[in-house]
């Protein structure tokens, strides 16, 4: 369902992300805008049919076997090897997600705003990141990491960086591994309220599709989660 959504001009838009030379050189990018108003629920009306459609869809088009042919997730893939990570050890999180459904554990339940963005995620094959927006000081980048710097993951613990992966980081630290996993200080909570949502892009991933995905979750963060603030998703840093 198409919405048609009104920006609060007091609220800021979306925070400039800047990309580092290090990340334009191996071509990550980004689309992401601003929801606002949201209510975070254990459920929202409607979501588990919606999810449960997604994953049938999924599983009508595709197999594990499969999976890895999606020139999507082939480019996922084909940017991890190039940054020095292997994606059959760790992979990119929208393909990890789609072999969850696939193998029939279905998408795991947290919440009605990170259910939505695993909805989206699993729709495009694009990897989404949920952000509680008044957790960020900005300036955002797109950036890689310098060695020494840490970072903790939701449901991990602190880990030390060699240097040289791809990240988003605010002015306090690191938010997201791009594009497989994302930190626990900006993690969505039951009082967040604004949401910064964040589409991950790579070389051989269309621009538009990256878009589309962020779009989608701004469209679900208003049918299931009361969003009634957008700030308008843009790209940074496609070529």
């Amino acid at each position: 369902m198409t919405q048609n959504f009104i920006a609060d001009p007091i609220t800021p838009p979306v925070p400039p992300i800047v990309l580092g030379e290090g990340a334009s050189t191996i071509g990550a990018y980004v689309a992401a805008g601003v929801v606002g108003g949201v209510e975070v629920r254990e459920d929202w009306p409607g979501l588990a049919g919606l999810i449960a459609s997604v994953e049938s869809d999924l599983r009508a088009r595709m197999t594990l076997d499969s999976l890895k042919d999606d020139p999507v997730v082939r480019a996922f893939r084909d940017f991890f090897w190039r940054i020095g990570i292997d994606p059959t050890k760790t992979r990119p999180s929208a393909e990890a997600l789609a072999r969850r459904v696939l193998s029939g554990r279905g998408i795991p339940r947290i919440n009605n705003v990170v259910d939505v963005g695993n909805v989206a995620s699993l729709e495009l094959l694009v990897p989404i990141g949920l952000y509680d927006l008044d957790r960020i000081e900005p300036p955002i980048y797109l950036r890689l990491a310098e060695a020494g710097e840490e970072f903790t993951p939701i449901g991990g613990s602190t880990r030390t960086l060699s240097g040289g992966e791809p990240v988003l980081a605010d002015s306090l630290g690191i938010l997201h591994l791009f594009p497989h996993r994302d930190c626990r200080r900006t993690m969505i909570r039951p009082d967040t309220r604004r949401v910064l949502v964040v589409a991950c892009g790579v070389p051989k991933v269309e621009p538009a599709r990256v878009l589309a995905a962020a779009r989608r979750v701004a469209t679900l963060l208003f049918d299931y989660a009361g969003g009634r603030i957008v700030e308008e998703v843009r790209l940074f840093g496609a070529r």
